[in-house]
């Protein structure tokens, strides 16, 4: 069920600027139990939104290992989204009008500072299993040393401790696809579509990779010179992301994830990680370019009580939203083994 939570008080973000108010939107599915120790907590990734049921079939569901019947399931839109939650084309109510190009920067910490207030909201003093893959596992994994008393369990995929390089460079060559169309530099709420056209199919790229890409959109006929497979497909994905989502939240969002540094204020990445102390499962996906798997064996070696696993995926980063199949064996394993001394499952895989 889809709701609204308002906190009307100034939110004063890590750079020191604030919004005068913010909105969050959410969902949750099931009830709370008399324990209240069934709270399953899902962060989403760039683009998804509070609608877990919608965007992660096969892992989330009514007959799925994460159920409304034996759950509490809450998923919130962060902020800087599209999807009900304060963003850029939210109403400042300071000015009237919409933020757009004015609405302030936002990092990872500032987006989980926002999902402690719906928690606390919720009166929900305990979660049992907090999970996110990418921007998700980022919000997860600052949660989980933010408030590390609250988490019993972590489930973190496809994810780091500190956004690379690499992402980095991705998600600034798709903020000059955006720069580089002209409507950009507009205030509307169509500014720069074609730039986020552009932007999604550059990013398609890091989610998938070339056995994808030769397996999916492999030519039939070796005569064909031009209107290839691959072609297609980078405009079709373009203008389905287009088609639901707006050019200054995909901005605003990019510049979040590269924001991602557990170790910025905490004495460095390792110290931070010290601090988890829920159980933790991390996966990583051997096909991944854009979150190689070197980037969660290094959290497991230094998050203290944290389990490795990797799976197979022809679909790379992107294995972590379609191989949910694989993702609940592995997970089904973690919560049997969890107990198991570390020396014992630390890279098995």
């Amino acid at each position: 069920m889809k709701q609204l939570f308002t906190y009307k008080q100034n939110f004063v973000l890590e750079s020191g600027k604030a919004l005068p108010e913010l909105q969050i939107a959410f969902h949750t599915y099931g009830k709370l139990n008399a324990k209240k120790d069934n709270v399953i907590w899902v962060c989403h990734a760039l683009t998804a939104n509070a609608d877990v049921f919608d965007w992660w079939k096969g892992l989330f569901g009514n007959n799925n290992l994460f159920n409304p019947e034996e759950h509490y399931i809450v998923c919130a839109n962060i902020i800087g989204s599209h999807y009900g939650s304060t963003g850029p084309l939210s109403i400042n109510p300071d000015t009237g009008n919409p933020y757009y190009h004015h609405f302030p920067e936002i990092t990872i910490r500032d987006i989980v500072n926002t999902l402690e207030l719906l928690r606390k909201h919720l009166e929900i003093e305990k979660i049992n299993t907090l999970i996110g893959g990418s921007l998700g596992g980022q919000q997860a994994l600052e949660w989980a040393i933010l408030k590390n008393e609250i988490i019993e369990n972590l489930v973190l995929l496809a994810t780091n401790a500190q956004h690379s390089p690499w992402g980095i460079a991705f998600n600034e060559s798709q903020r000059l696809a955006i720069k580089a169309d002209r409507t950009w530099y507009g205030f509307s709420p169509d500014a720069g579509l074609k730039g986020l056209k552009a932007a999604r199919a550059i990013a398609l790229l890091s989610y998938r990779n070339y056995n994808t890409y030769s397996s999916t959109q492999k030519e039939d006929n070796n005569d064909n010179t031009n209107n290839f497979k691959a072609s297609s497909y980078q405009n079709y994905q373009g203008e389905k992301l287009v088609n639901r989502f707006n050019a200054y939240s995909y901005w605003y969002l990019s510049m979040a994830m590269d924001s991602h540094n557990v170790g910025r204020n905490r004495e460095g990445i390792e110290n931070a990680l010290k601090q988890v102390k829920a159980k933790t499962l991390v996966l990583g996906i051997r096909s991944d370019i854009l979150f190689p798997t070197e980037e969660q064996k290094f959290l497991a070696k230094k998050i203290p009580n944290a389990q490795y696993a990797e799976i197979d995926s022809l679909y790379g980063h992107d294995g972590f939203l379609i191989e949910t199949e694989k993702i609940t064996h592995e997970i089904q394993k973690y919560f049997s083994n969890k107990e198991l001394k570390k020396e014992n499952y630390e890279f098995q895989n």
